[in-house]
Formats: structure tokens, C-alpha cells, sequence
């Protein structure tokens, strides 16, 4: 970059004014109403798979609802694409008008869906639509957002700006978790997963009206309308953006050494956990989601503080030092969340250890994110079992054509191979083998479900917190970072592509990846060497080649 693009001449720091205040409050408030609509997906993935995914066994109903749910992260760059586009040729307001006006649309929608046992595939096929109309949306949202906070920012406070756009994502959750709580509390379990899981979604109608309402009171943002006054607009943003080397460059090392690693620490320190909670630990889902809510606003408030320490001392240190701290602490955080959460789990793995004997060619990967796949050999059935009830075990090779089985101490139970069973015998020998192992598995000491006398909450939020905290490291100042990385005129199109291809696929798969790596490894832990891995390729290409970035002057470089 040329020294033209730093600051030069800024004025000295100064109080934030009311307008300024207005744009925050209005962007930041627009963008938790959107994350809302898209986590409560998220957080409500095992109720989504029981009423969409009813007809399938519950392994792949999981799986498959897990892809579903990576379905909306991984359109996520193409909504990036098409929404930059449009706001670089007409604007940053209108362009996240439209935004969440299709987000919230496609929100209530799901509140209203007739289930699988009402209309059939029809049901999670249409689901799955407004997943990716949901996915479209956020990827146009988070860059018009961010570009017209930062544009609107004063120098030496743009990391401070930026950061309040950057707790939305977590507020949003939080959000969601808040209503599913007490939509569950008042209505109960049995209640709430028959029809008060709607509920959620359909609130969104309201928080739509809120933001549309918020957000046509917004002007456009100066920068904007001074480069589109003087007439210097691209007429082919993404072609300028993408097709010039000196523009594409800078995107690859934004994606690769900035939000690759920002993805997956963020949503191991969000979901995963969420995750691994409920579906490693069996943890009750009321329990998870105000440990995980109490983490979230015990920890919130460090985005203000990181993106305000970013405008001091550079964006750089603090995102790579937060991917650097959580790739080095992972695997010792978790193992003290199982625990403190199930305690009973982290006994029987040590006393009670489990081998798969199977064929090694008749076990895959079972990597399934968009739910195509149907695992049917004796070997991943075993596994997807072990898996699931979170028993860790080791491999053993067995003599090709040999049946898989799982031996437990003394105890051997064959599995079955369901490759050419109708689909009612398959069901038939599955729940038959399910059974029999649960009957296994439980015999040696391993829960159907975490003790709730035996859970440690104060330590379970203070773990939890601490995985926030990464999150607000690497996340508080990468919009301020993506946003000064780029010039007006391609801005808003260049800065979203790394941004939801990062996260979109580097950290809206890590749940399905991780789920296949535990299935392949039999290490309920061993998914963590995905967000570890991806950490600390960006720690080491963002320390040799991302440029530090805290002192760019927005206001001239068209």
C-alpha cells in the first residue's frame, strides 16, 4: 500500500457524536436480529432433526441435520458476492435493508412448516431452501454492516466502532438461547419439542418489523456518498476485486491469515461447545444453554475491549495471539469440561475401554455436510454408535470380509451390514443393534446422560468463559481490519468474500468435520485437531504476510 493510505492529517480524538451513536445502535441492533434468525437453527438442531428428519435412522438424522445447518454457512460467499456487488454499485443502506428482510421472511417460514410426518421429504427439502435463503442474506449482511460502521468511524476509533457490530453474532445467540430457555421453562420439555420449538422462529416476524423500521431511518454513509459524488464508483467491483492480482492477493491473505482462524476459534468457542455439551457430554439442553448463555454475557463485553485495544496497540497481535492461546489450550480445556460435566463419562473411558475389530476398507469417513450420504457398512455402523454415545475406543484390523464387531472387556457384540436391506429390515437390525449395545455400553458404566447432581456449573461457566474470551480476541477487531484492508470503491465486496468463506466454511463445517473425525478416530476429543490446525495456519501466514492496518485513512482511498 502506498503511504497515501495512511492517516495523515486526522483530527485528535474525540467523543463519539449522536449520529454516530444512531448509526452503531442502529446497524449493531439490525445485525442481533439476524444472527437470532440464523442461530436459533443452530440451537435447536436436535428438535429440527426429530420433526424434519423423522424418517431416517438417528445417526443420519443428525448428520443430516448438521448439514443442514452447514448448508446456510456454506452459500454464505455466494450471498457475499451477489449482496457486495450490489452495495459497492448502489449503496451500503439499501443493500442491507433487503438483507434482513430475506432473513427474516425465511425465519418465520420455518416457524410455520409442516413436519416430515405431515408432508413428507417435501418438509426438510423446503427446509433446507430457506436455509440457504438464510445463508444468502447473512452474507450480504455482516460486510454492508461493518463497511458503513467503519466508514462512519473517526480515526483512531474504528476498531472501537467496529467492535459493537462484532458482539451481534454472540448477542444474537444469546438472544435465541433466551427465548428457547424460556419458551422451554414455560411450556415444558414435552411441549416445547411437540410445537413450542416455533415459537422462536416466529417471534422473528416482530424483530423484522423492528429492524426495517430501525434501518430506513439510516443515511448513507459518507464515504460512499462522497466517492459516488465525485464520480469514481466501480462499474465491476468484483472484476476489480477478484480479477486484479494486487486486490486478490490481499483477499487470500485476508482469508487465510486473518478470518480462517477467527472462524474456527469463534465457533468452537460457540457451537462446539454447545455441541459437545449436549451431545458428547449429554448434558440436558436446558442446562447447556444457560451455561453456554452465562459464558456469553460474562463475556460479551471484551469485543468493546479488544476492538478498542486493536486502535492502541494494532489489530494484528491481538487475532493471532487469540488463535496462537486457544490452539495451544484446547485440548486441556475440554478435557476439563467433560469433567466437570460428566464426571461418570470420564471414568468409564478409562476404566471400561472399547476396540473396534473391522476391516479398514469397509471404514469411512463418515463426512457427510450436505446429508447425502447413507453409512451402511458393518464398520460405520459400530462406529456412528460409539460416536454418538460419546465411547471412546481403538482401532483393530481385522482379515478382509470380516464382520465388524466391538469388544468390551470381555464382551464382543457383532454389528450387521446394511448394504442391500430394505429400508424396514435395515431399521429393524439397527434398532435391534442399538439396543443390544446401549444395554453394553451401560453395563460398563457408561451414563445414557450426564448426572445433573454431579455437574459442576460455577466451573463449567468459568471454562466456558474462558473459550468466549478467545472468541472476543480474534473476532472484536477483524472487521475493523477486513474493512481498512480494501478501498471504498471495491470495499464492501472485497472485504465479505474472505470473510464468509472464513467463516462460512471454515467455521460452519467445523461441527460435521469434527463429528467425523471423532467417528473415525473413536477420540471424542480428537475434532479439536481441526479449529487447532486451521489456528495456526493463520497465526503463521498472518504474522509473515497480513499487513498491520490501525492507521489507513478511509476517507480518501477510493
Amino acid at each position: 500500500m502506498s503511504d497515501a493510505t495512511l492517516e495523515a492529517d486526522h483530527p485528535p480524538a474525540r467523543a463519539m457524536t449522536a449520529e454516530e451513536r444512531k448509526v452503531i445502535f442502529a446497524s449493531s441492533l439490525g445485525t442481533v436480529f439476524e444472527w437470532y434468525d440464523f442461530y436459533l437453527y443452530g440451537s435447536l438442531s436436535a428438535i429440527i432433526a426429530a420433526q424434519f428428519f423423522s424418517g431416517i435412522n438417528p445417526t443420519a438424522a443428525f448428520i443430516l441435520a448438521l448439514g443442514a445447518f452447514a448448508a446456510g454457512f456454506a452459500v454464505r460467499p455466494f450471498g457475499a458476492i451477489f449482496f457486495g456487488r450490489l452495495g459497492d454499485l448502489v449503496g451500503r443502506k439499501y443493500t442491507f435493508l433487503i438483507t434482513i428482510t430475506i432473513m427474516g421472511l425465511s425465519t418465520f417460514i420455518v416457524g410455520v412448516l409442516p413436519s416430515y410426518a405431515t408432508w413428507g421429504m417435501a418438509a426438510p427439502v423446503i427446509l433446507i431452501a430457506l436455509r440457504l435463503f438464510q445463508g444468502l442474506a447473512l452474507g450480504g449482511e455482516y460486510g454492508g454492516a461493518a463497511t458503513y460502521v467503519a466508514e462512519h468511524a473517526p480515526h483512531g476509533r474504528r476498531g472501537f466502532y467496529t467492535s459493537w457490530i462484532q458482539t451481534t453474532a454472540t448477542l444474537g445467540l444469546f438472544l435465541s438461547l433466551l427465548i428457547i430457555l424460556g419458551t422451554r421453562t414455560w411450556l415444558g420439555e414435552e411441549e416445547f419439542a411437540a410445537w413450542g420449538w416455533r415459537i422462536p422462529f416466529l417471534l422473528s416476524i416482530v424483530l423484522l418489523i423492528i429492524s426495517v423500521w430501525i434501518r430506513l431511518s439510516l443515511s448513507e454513509s459518507p464515504a460512499f456518498k462522497k466517492m459516488k459524488a465525485e464520480g469514481k464508483t466501480s462499474k465491476a467491483p468484483l472484476t476489480e476485486a477478484f480479477g486484479r492480482w494486487e486486490n486478490a492477493k490481499v483477499a487470500l491473505i485476508a482469508l487465510f491469515g486473518g478470518t480462517a482462524g477467527q472462524a474456527v476459534v469463534w465457533y468452537t468457542g460457540q457451537f462446539y461447545a454447545l455441541f459437545f455439551l449436549t451431545q458428547t457430554l449429554k448434558v440436558d439442553g436446558a442446562t447447556a444453554n444457560i451455561l453456554i448463555a452465562l459464558s456469553l454475557l460474562i463475556g460479551t463485553p471484551f469485543f468493546i475491549v479488544f476492538g478498542w485495544l486493536s486502535d492502541k496497540i494494532g489489530r494484528k497481535p491481538i487475532i493471532l495471539g487469540g488463535c496462537l492461546i486457544a490452539a495451544l489450550t484446547y485440548f486441556p480445556l475440554f478435557g476439563l469440561i467433560t469433567h466437570y460435566a460428566n464426571p461418570a463419562l470420564e471414568q468409564a473411558q478409562a476404566s471400561a475401554p472399547v476396540t473396534v475389530v473391522a476391516d479398514p476398507r469397509e471404514c469411512s469417513f463418515q463426512f457427510n455436510p450436505v446429508g447425502t450420504s447413507k453409512f451402511v457398512t458393518s464398520c460405520d455402523i459400530a462406529k456412528s454408535f460409539l460416536a454418538r454415545n460419546s465411547v471412546n475406543y481403538s482401532n483393530e484390523a481385522a482379515p478382509a470380509g470380516t464382520l465388524a464387531s466391538i469388544r468390551i472387556g470381555e464382551e464382543t457384540i457383532a454389528s450387521f451390514s446394511g448394504a442391500g436391506l430394505p429400508a424396514d429390515e435395515f431399521k429393524a437390525r439397527g434398532d435391534a443393534f442399538n439396543a443390544s449395545m446401549t444395554e453394553t455400553i451401560h453395563s460398563h458404566g457408561y451414563p445414557a446422560k450426564a448426572d445433573p447432581e454431579q455437574i459442576n456449573k460455577p466451573m463449567l461457566v468459568v471454562l466456558l468463559t474462558v473459550l468466549v474470551l478467545f472468541v472476543t480476541m480474534v473476532y472484536g477487531p477483524i472487521a475493523a481490519m477486513l474493512v481498512e484492508l480494501f478501498p471504498t470503491r471495491i470495499r464492501y465486496s472485497a472485504m465479505s468474500l474472505p470473510y464468509h468463506i472464513g467463516n462460512g466454511w471454515f467455521g460452519g463445517f467445523l461441527p460435521t468435520t469434527a463429528f467425523a473425525m471423532v467417528a473415525a478416530t473413536g477420540d471424542i476429543y480428537y475434532g479439536l485437531w481441526y479449529p487447532i490446525i486451521v489456528a495456526v495456519m493463520t497465526f503463521f501466514i498472518g504474522l509473515f504476510l497480513m499487513p498491520e492496518t490501525k492507521d489507513r485513512d478511509l476517507r480518501n482511498w477510493h
